[in-house]
C-alpha cells in the first residue's frame, strides 16, 4: 500500500475521490486532524520569544513540542487508518476470529484520533491567552478542523462494532 503522507495533496485527493477503498473517511479524519495541529503549531511558532516572560515562552515552547508531536502521529494515522480498513475488508467471510481482530483494529485507531485531537484542543486556551493575538483565527480554525476529526473518527469507532 502506497504512504499516503508522503504523497501531494493532489495524489492524495484523488485517490480519496476515486471508487477505491482507501483511503476513506477514517483516513481524512487523521488528516484534517493533523491539519488542525499544524495550525497550533504554527501559532506556537510566530508566538516563541515574544513575551518578556521566560514562564510565558517555556511554556508556548513546551506547547510546540506536544503539538508537533501529535501532528506527526496524526499523519502517522493517515496510513495506519487505511491498512486497518484494508485487513476489515480482506477478512470478508474469513474466520470469525480474524474478522474481530480487524474490526478492533479498525476502531482503535480512529478511538486514537478521537484522543490526539481532544489532547490538541487542550492545548489552545493557553494560546489564545499568550500567543500571537493575530493569529487568534487560526486558532479558531484549528478547533474546528480537530473537532471536526474527532466527530468523524466516533463514527467511524460506531461503524466498526
Amino acid at each position: 500500500m502506497k504512504r499516503y503522507r508522503s504523497q501531494t495533496l493532489t495524489s492524495y485527493l484523488n485517490q480519496l475521490s476515486a471508487k477505491v477503498p482507501v483511503p476513506g473517511g477514517g483516513s481524512a479524519a487523521a488528516l484534517v486532524g493533523s491539519l488542525g495541529v499544524g495550525l497550533i503549531s504554527m501559532v506556537a511558532n510566530y508566538s516563541l520569544e515574544k513575551s518578556e516572560s521566560k514562564v510565558v515562552n517555556r511554556k508556548i515552547r513546551d506547547i510546540l513540542k506536544e503539538s508537533e508531536n501529535l501532528r506527526k502521529r496524526l499523519l502517522l494515522l493517515v496510513d495506519l487508518d487505511a491498512q486497518a480498513y484494508l485487513k476489515v475488508i480482506r477478512s470478508g467471510t474469513k474466520e470469525i476470529k480474524y474478522r474481530k481482530a480487524a474490526l478492533k483494529r479498525a476502531r482503535e485507531i480512529p478511538m486514537e484520533v478521537c484522543r490526539l485531537s481532544y489532547k490538541a484542543i487542550q492545548l489552545t486556551p493557553y494560546l489564545v491567552k499568550n500567543g500571537n493575538k493575530h493569529l487568534l483565527s487560526d486558532i479558531e480554525v484549528a478547533i474546528e478542523f480537530l473537532q471536526a476529526a474527532y466527530n468523524a473518527s466516533m463514527i467511524h469507532v460506531r461503524i466498526n462494532k
